[in-house]
């Protein structure tokens, strides 16, 4: 699993029948200091995190597990399967939803 932010929505109304109609968010991955590393991916997300909210993603096979296509053409790479409500490090938060 890895820690990302929640930097946008994706919309693609045409897209493979794997994929189903389920929302597509733009995801940018954190480090352990919680800054931003500029890589930005698309994951599909059921949960329905916000612009804004940090989540857990997981990719390739477990990502396709946890969106429920295991099978090997599903193209579903990056899966969000939590929202963070919050992180410490080292005594202290690193993020808190809402602030």
């Amino acid at each position: 699993m890895r820690v990302a932010k929640v930097v946008g929505q994706v919309v693609a109304t045409i897209r493979s029948p794997d994929m189903r109609m389920d929302k597509l968010c733009l995801v940018e991955f954190v480090d352990k200091k919680g800054k931003s590393t500029s890589e930005v991916h698309v994951a599909m997300d059921q949960l329905g995190a916000g612009e804004g909210e940090w989540v857990l993603v997981v990719a390739g096979s477990s990502a396709r597990m946890a969106y429920g296509t295991s099978g090997e053409h599903s193209p579903v790479d990056l899966c969000v399967v939590g929202i963070i409500d919050e992180i410490t490090s080292d005594q202290s938060i690193q993020y808190h939803k809402g602030q």
